[in-house]
């Protein structure tokens, strides 16, 4: 039986991806693991895997497409021993780009997929590299068309994981869901367009009966673009001549960019906390432990710390001396973290990743600095795994190396907080009633007022800087 390819989605968020290159081509033998072809999203290019075998009968959506909807139907690929043509010719129903069928397709020639199909071959794994999959068969007999509803009781409903995850999150029946996907298969755009129109609600769980649900649609609001518009685009333009400037079109990560921090804005109560530290000991460390890294054969050292591998242990340590603001915001709960999950800003060209150390708390200082070597190449070449860059409950930005002294920063959803590392610099302060000349780093904690109260936030500052006046305590 035929198999259909489906557009992965390759994170929890992803909506879109551009198919930048197929690396098979119509006829080309496949068997599992190989690389079918390269997906860019808003953050990277990824290689995407086969997980079935046969011959690559039919591409649908030719590379160099941009913005095809997750689901969407892009390849058939006959099963082994499957005649070829026929696979390409009527295994599947060809799909445009922008997920509806191309003009002339029968409505009722979509076959309904099998109902005991594993859970691999109907959708992606989020966050993984393989391609999504479907089984093609024939339609039972008295099966509703591929875009009926389906029913919650007696037998399965196809959802992918994303629109479960999301049912699941808004309280979303899916049996009263009508899927848009391929042969009715309910995907996250469903969901989200059931939970609007507020005709779907599954019962409320007893426990969840007091839950505050009702308070959270303000906010929601407000992320999806409920705040007023600003100028547009028509409006910017008339204040300038047309010789002044160049029309610079947004790229997939600067559109996420702004549409997320926009939303942090919007939604997370920001508040911010200042604190300077003394880098004196932490400089004399630092020096003592490069100069006994151990070198190999060509005499290149194991490693090299820099004063920000020094500040990501130290805000790993600080979480986890202060659990309580070791946490992040989920609408009508908090989630506290058993490890410390740091994020770095890396800038690139056009924006920037925010890949994630995890268990920071418990990396030694020489991981630490390799592993951000590694993200920060690989971010360059956007060559980062989502799961790379996703999650995290806070993150660190430094701009010390610009000379930067002071600076705020937005945080980055969901994660809670957000720390700003301005330049060390030698400054006079009063040590022992007497002037003193020490080097000094500021540094600015933005935390989400609805996880940290002033309180938490200050405890962990604190905790923060006593571990980088006194570094020796990341060492044990």
């Amino acid at each position: 039986m035929p198999i259909n390819v489906l557009m992965p989605a390759l994170s929890p968020t992803m909506e879109k991806g551009n198919l930048a290159k197929w690396l098979k081509k119509e006829g080309d033998a496949v068997k599992s693991g190989d690389v079918l072809a390269e997906i860019e999203t808003d953050k990277a290019t990824m290689e995407v895997e086969a997980i079935d075998e046969g011959v690559l009968a039919k591409i649908l959506v030719p590379e160099g497409t941009a913005d095809v909807p997750v689901n969407d139907l892009i390849a058939i690929i006959a099963a082994e021993g499957e005649d070829v043509s026929e696979a390409a010719a009527g295994g599947a129903p060809k799909a445009a780009s922008n997920g509806a069928a191309k003009p002339g397709a029968k409505p009722d020639a979509k076959p309904e997929p099998k109902a005991d199909a594993s859970a691999a071959n109907q959708n992606t794994t989020p966050g993984g590299g393989h391609m999504g999959y479907e089984r093609v068969n024939a339609a039972p007999e008295g099966a509703q068309p591929g875009g009926a509803p389906q029913a919650s009781t007696g037998g399965r409903v196809f959802a992918s994981p994303l629109a479960r995850r999301i049912a699941k999150q808004e309280g979303v029946d899916l049996g009263a869901v009508q899927g848009s996907g391929p042969h009715g298969r309910i995907i996250a755009r469903d969901v989200q367009a059931a939970k609007a129109s507020g005709a779907t609600q599954a019962p409320a769980a007893p426990q969840a009966a007091e839950a505050p649900k009702a308070a959270t649609p303000a906010p929601k609001a407000a992320a999806a673009g409920g705040a007023p518009a600003g100028l547009t685009t028509d409006q910017v333009k008339g204040f300038y001549a047309k010789d002044a400037y160049e029309e610079v079109p947004l790229d997939g990560m600067r559109k996420t960019i702004a549409k997320r921090l926009t939303e942090a804005m919007q939604v997370a109560p920001h508040f911010y906390l200042t604190v300077d530290c003394e880098l004196d000991a932490l400089m004399k460390l630092r020096e003592t432990l490069n100069g006994s890294a151990a070198k190999d054969k060509d005499g290149k050292p194991a490693f090299k710390l820099s004063v920000n591998d020094f500040v990501i242990k130290a805000m790993g340590l600080a979480l986890t001396r202060v659990p309580a603001a070791n946490a992040v915001w989920a609408e009508d709960r908090i989630l506290r973290f058993k490890h410390a999950e740091v994020g770095v800003a890396v800038a690139i060209d056009g924006g920037l990743f925010t890949p994630v150390i995890r268990r920071a708390d418990e990396k030694t200082l020489s991981t630490i600095s390799n592993e951000m070597k590694d993200f920060a190449a690989r971010a360059r070449a956007k060559k980062l795994k989502p799961e790379e860059y996703q999650g995290g409950v806070t993150s660190v930005s430094n701009l010390g190396m610009f000379g930067i002294k002071h600076f705020t920063a937005v945080i980055n959803p969901p994660q809670s907080s957000i720390l700003a590392v301005g330049a060390g610099e030698k400054r006079v302060v009063v040590k022992d009633g007497a002037p003193a000349v020490v080097q000094v780093m500021t540094c600015t904690l933005s935390c989400d007022h609805r996880v940290l109260d002033g309180a938490l936030g200050a405890e962990l500052v604190s905790a923060f800087k006593g571990l980088i006046e006194n570094p020796m305590g990341m060492l044990v």
